[in-house]
């Protein structure tokens, strides 16, 4: 092999891959954002179409793997699946294995990063933000039981269940993503979640926190901090919450999926 092939003139540190639905466009641009000097972004689009469904779910996983194959072939260190919903309603350790197995490339998916986020913060009780429709907000607050996490409350806009309504999502405006938080918020949290990938969440983080006086997690922050994590970076990543920011301890993520 000539000496060239070892050479990454922007991603030298690591090349993250990230499936996403094609409705998706806040993940890769908040994953760009948090992007730290010699880490690169490669985006594979995975479609589904019709409403919300356990098939919808299906067609975008089976979409997905098609995803990482074409990733796999941009020799990225990380395989990312970037949809939360997409990863509690279908089996979480499937899509992670499914990924890995096919590429040889070290996989995670959100819902799996989002529950590692949970422990290196060490909470167990937790308020839940999402844009969802009621069943997926139901599989949400049984994942998270699953995985021995407490959902004090949980309050979602009832978007979703069309292809319309999932890019709508997308123009949530970051102001409303944090008065979802303050709604959502109660005493006996110890941290606020706020899910889904499509939603834009980077410029609230810190304003939240700062507020409410308890850490928050979002998808993509999450996703994003596995990632580096994965890949070996311990880079502190400051304004977007004390996840970046506070947690360089190793990947705590969920072997009881």
């Amino acid at each position: 092999m000539k000496a060239v092939a070892g050479y990454a003139p922007y991603g030298w540190r690591a090349k993250i891959g990230l499936i996403i639905p094609s409705t998706n466009t806040i993940n890769e641009v908040e994953f760009c954002r948090l992007a730290p000097r010699g880490v690169t972004i490669h985006t594979a689009r995975a479609t589904a179409t019709g409403e919300f469904s356990e098939a919808y779910f299906q067609r975008l996983r089976e979409a997905g793997m098609h995803g990482a194959d074409d990733l796999a072939t941009a020799e990225v260190d990380v395989i990312a699946y970037g949809c939360t919903s997409g990863s509690i309603v279908q089996p979480l350790d499937e899509i992670v294995s499914g990924i890995g197995t096919r590429t040889g490339v070290p996989a995670i998916a959100t819902a799996g990063a989002v529950i590692a986020a949970l422990r290196a913060l060490g909470v167990s009780r937790v308020a839940v933000a999402t844009p969802y429709v009621d069943f997926i907000n139901e599989a949400e607050r049984k994942f998270l039981a699953r995985h021995h996490f407490e959902v004090t409350s949980l309050h979602g806009l009832g978007l979703g269940g069309t292809e319309a309504e999932r890019r709508a999502i997308g123009r949530v405006p970051p102001e409303h993503v944090y008065r979802m938080a303050r709604q959502v918020d109660r005493p006996e949290a110890q941290a606020i979640f706020i899910s889904c990938t499509n939603l834009a969440t980077l410029d609230v983080i810190a304003a939240i926190e700062t507020d409410v006086g308890k850490p928050v997690v979002t998808s993509n922050q999450a996703c994003f901090w596995n990632c580096l994590r994965l890949a070996g970076i311990p880079d502190r990543i400051e304004g977007y919450g004390r996840l970046l920011s506070e947690c360089t301890n190793p990947i705590a993520g969920p072997p009881d999926a």
